[in-house]
């Protein structure tokens, strides 16, 4: 089953080179009892941990089964490990979070992709342990614990069984049982060797193998061989495609293992996933703000419409008038806006208006307010139709009908909460006004209050109100956004041409704005401020990223013996890579899903209490839990890959 030829091995201590291994030869029949003595030093740990695939020879030859394994890889060397051999520890080696059920079935996760529970069952019961089923570690007697090893050991079905020292830190009594079940394991047809320091255990055994200065000094046989009742593997692992079973196969068990790991260290779990927490918190909160501000600028500027144009008087230098001011021959009139609909095919509307401030009274109150003379398509254009009441008619303004649509803020200086202003007269300037309709509301602006307003006919205005006999603008809505250019310029010319303005003049005679690139310059305004905002504040996922780099090569140090352990039951690299890597993810995640109920919890404040308007898009949150468990996957590659890449008899022998 097992031969080794000339086995060298060799350890540099310091400036010393120390031979542990001198050239060893030996071979193991299936079935066998082999004990090996020797004082300390002589080399028989080294031979066994070489036997038992946790450490490679330097030189010589190691066949099992048939099979040539000196100079196999590690994860090749760790799928033979748990199909054909089985370690019991001198030290048990069993995780302290872990219950005996979870510590027996640990194999299974890296032979089977699962941890059969139900078997591990019937081991312990096997081994007298079927009351101390959920008993973790530190709650089990040395002798518990070494049978808790021996049903690991068992739980893959193994060949081979190696025993470091199995009765080393047991009292008598424990020792008489580990020994009795140990040969009755090898009654069973499983091959047993054992380092031992105790003659009296050694004896115990079917063949003496002692030790001295790295060489063989004897080999005894004590007992007749009998045949095996196993039949041996033809040399290749039970499951070879198991090898090539990704992280994806046991993705559940590794998350399962890495919540339980980062649960029995709160503290410092929590404090590690802080950092991403505050970062994923900042992050969220920023777009949300980001966010909430354009919304705000949209719906403030949705009124004008995208595919709106104003056009205002310029400051063209006309007799009796000093530049700067608006000469009379290029102020605007209610003809100039009805020759554009009628001239520009793509003008769907026009919209003259004149604006002024008035004193506003009703009863004993009174208010200073805006006054907005407007025509009845102004409505339909700003989406202002009255959801109280209705907006006059063209027919009124022709009359110079004294109707009147109020804002909310007036209806609430003048008529209160409980006093419908419908049908109620109001004076404006001290001439009188039939309240017909109230504005939806539309809130407070960097403007000003958009609530504070009157508006009437705009015929009504020019010669009642204000006494103008030109309007302030005229707005043009063209029927294809598409066009809004070209209507643009087509209205300058008509503008030009209708006031005859000359060339040298032109640049200063009118001022037309187009609405959708006013939109498109403060949505970029706004898209750039969050995104500053945004990258200043991923600087804390950047830094919580560091933290849980630092927090992950901690648990590596602390936790090499464990990774021994895995190695050694069969773990391969890419299985430990995958642990601890879904450890920092874990992590990371959790952090990130409390990140974003603190940026919810932020924004609602700030839109409670501040006032400011916030808003959460799924594409933020996603964007965030994105972040967070790239950051876990980024940082925590080091340290998974560091503990990946530690030698299982290294790892074993840490501390």
């Amino acid at each position: 089953m097992l031969e080794l030829q000339g086995i060298h091995k060799k350890y540099q201590m310091g400036d010393t080179l120390i031979s542990a291994l001198k050239g060893v030869s030996l071979t193991l029949e299936d079935g066998d009892f082999v004990a090996i003595m020797g004082p300390s030093g002589s080399g028989k740990s080294t031979l066994m941990h070489v036997m038992g695939l946790l450490d490679v020879p330097d030189e010589g030859s190691y066949r099992l089964n048939g099979r040539e394994v000196a100079h196999l890889t590690e994860d090749e060397l760790a799928v033979f490990r748990r199909e054909v051999i089985s370690f019991i520890f001198q030290q048990f080696n069993l995780l302290p979070r872990m219950s005996a059920l979870e510590n027996v079935s640990l194999p299974l996760l890296y032979s089977e992709q699962k941890m059969d529970l139900e078997r591990a069952k019937v081991l312990l019961e096997r081994v007298g342990l079927g009351t101390r089923l959920e008993h973790r570690p530190n709650e089990m007697s040395g002798g518990q614990q070494q049978r808790v090893a021996i049903a690991r050991a068992l739980i893959n079905r193994p060949l081979m069984i190696f025993a470091d020292e199995p009765t080393g830190n047991l009292d008598s009594t424990s020792e008489k049982e580990i020994m009795t079940a140990l040969s009755e394991l090898n009654a069973s047809g499983i091959t047993i060797v054992i380092v031992t320091h105790e003659e009296d255990i050694g004896r115990q055994a079917k063949r003496l193998i002692r030790m001295r200065d790295g060489v063989i000094q004897s080999d005894e046989r004590l007992q007749p061989l009998k045949v095996s009742v196993l039949a041996a593997p033809d040399g290749t692992p039970l499951s070879e495609a198991s090898a090539w079973v990704t992280g994806l196969r046991n993705i559940g068990q590794h998350f399962y293992q890495g919540i339980k790991t980062l649960a029995a260290n709160k503290v410092r779990t929590g404090l590690s996933m802080l950092g991403i927490l505050i970062g994923v918190a900042a992050v969220v909160a920023m777009l949300a703000l980001g966010r909430g501000a354009q919304k705000a600028i949209e719906d403030q500027l949705s009124s004008l419409g995208s595919n709106l144009l104003i056009l205002r008087p310029g400051a063209l230098r006309t007799s009796g008038g000093a530049k700067g001011e608006a000469g009379a021959g290029t102020r605007l009139t209610i003809e100039d806006a009805s020759s554009l609909q009628d001239q520009i095919p793509s003008v769907k509307a026009t919209a003259p208006t004149v604006n002024g401030r008035a004193q506003v009274t009703f009863l004993n109150k009174n208010w200073n307010t805006s006054v907005n003379g407007v025509v009845p398509d102004w409505a339909r254009i700003h989406d202002m139709a009255p959801p109280v009441g209705r907006f006059f008619t063209l027919e009124e303004n022709q009359k110079r009908a004294r109707v009147a649509v109020i804002g909310a803020t007036l209806v609430r200086e003048l008529f209160g909460e409980s006093r419908s202003p419908i049908g109620e007269y109001l004076k404006i300037n001290r001439v009188s006004f039939q309240v017909i309709g109230i504005l939806p509301e539309k809130g407070a602006s960097a403007f000003g209050d958009r609530d504070d307003t009157v508006v009437v006919p705009l015929n009504t205005a020019m010669h009642r109100l204000l006494g103008k006999d030109y309007v302030d603008t005229i707005e043009v809505e063209v029927s294809d956004p598409s066009q809004t250019e070209s209507v643009q310029d087509l209205t300058l010319d008509a503008m030009y041409s209708r006031h005859k303005v000359p060339l040298s003049q032109r640049q200063d005679a009118f001022q037309i704005r187009n609405m959708a690139d006013i939109q498109a310059a403060l949505a970029n305004s706004t898209k750039v401020m969050t995104l500053l905002l945004s990258a200043i504040a991923a600087i804390s996922l950047l830094v919580g990223g560091i933290g849980i780099m630092n927090i992950m090569l901690v648990s590596v140090t602390e936790r090499t013996r464990e990774i021994g352990l895995r190695k050694a039951v069969g773990a391969r690299r890419s299985d430990i890579l995958s642990q601890f890597l879904v450890e920092s993810v874990v992590v990371s995640l959790v952090g990130g899903s409390l990140g974003v109920v603190l940026a919810w919890l932020i924004t609602v404040v700030l839109s409670t209490i501040v006032g400011w308007a916030t808003s959460i898009t799924l594409s933020s949150v996603l964007l965030a839990f994105f972040f967070s468990g790239s950051i876990g996957v980024i940082f925590g590659i080091y340290p998974a890959r560091k503990a990946s890449l530690l030698a299982p008899i290294d790892a074993l022998r840490y501390e």
